[in-house]
């Protein structure tokens, strides 16, 4: 069998109940929120579909004690939407968790790569 290159793949997620409150894909959206002042353009941008977007914004949206998007009404020129004060601080701490993590799992994970058929 030929050698294939290993990928090293980990995920980081907090969960609240049965919900993942935050994870590698909301904190995509987060940041493609935040970029695109949109829902409806950081859904594009990511390649899901409104309704799937406006769903995992709902859901970041219950687990966290305040809302981590607000969303404007639309009208002719859109409504919009931007991430909170809190959304940006999960955002970033999130990034940073993410980092950590990595940093910490990198030999463990270098050894496992090693191992690998």
């Amino acid at each position: 069998m030929p050698a294939v290159p290993a990928e090293i793949r980990h995920r980081v997620r907090i969960l609240r109940g049965g919900d993942i409150a935050i994870g590698p894909g909301k904190l995509d959206l987060l940041e493609a929120i935040d970029a695109a002042g949109s829902i409806t353009a950081a859904a594009k941008k990511l390649g899901m579909s409104y309704r799937r977007a406006w769903l995992l914004v709902d859901t970041m949206n219950r687990c966290f004690a305040r809302p981590l998007v607000v969303a404007g009404s639309g009208g002719r020129r859109g409504g919009g939407a931007g991430l909170t004060p809190t959304g940006r601080e999960v955002a970033r701490r999130y990034r940073a968790m993410q980092a950590k993590a990595a940093a910490a799992a990198a030999a463990d994970l270098e050894a496992i790569t090693r191992l690998l058929a």
